[in-house]
């Protein structure tokens, strides 16, 4: 079993950064590709980024892609989403999961372990 934690959301204003973190816990983190997904009200949860076990390899979503960053620290068991350039449509509630493989444009279902999300909020 893996835990995962998010933490790091909160309101910002349109063009505004925060940096979100997921904290895992249990089986060995370097293990795994960590991915970030976000649920905007109403709307699917969708991919946004995947970074492979080793940080070397990451995939975004065409709508984050140059104002996002993923990122990991092994030594911490912590993965990393830094947002830049915020807009109102990238408010959602993110979600950190952990898989195995590594996916360029995974789907909810492929994923093995998830954290309980936290919002982000972004005023225009």
């Amino acid at each position: 079993q893996v835990q995962l934690v998010e933490s790091g959301g909160g309101l910002v204003q349109a063009g505004g950064s925060l940096r979100l973190s997921c904290a895992a816990s249990g089986r060995t983190f370097s293990y795994y590709s960590m991915y970030w997904f976000r649920q905007a009200p109403g709307k699917e949860r969708e991919f946004v980024a995947a970074i492979d076990w080793s940080g070397g390899n990451t995939y975004y979503a065409d709508s984050v892609k140059g104002r996002f960053t993923i990122s990991r620290d092994n030594a911490k068991n912590t993965a990393y989403l830094q947002m830049n350039s915020l807009k109102p449509e990238d408010t959602a509630v993110y979600y950190c999961a952990a898989d195995r493989p590594f996916y360029r444009g995974a789907s909810p279902s492929d994923m093995d372990y998830w954290g309980k999300g936290t919002l982000v909020t972004v005023s225009s």
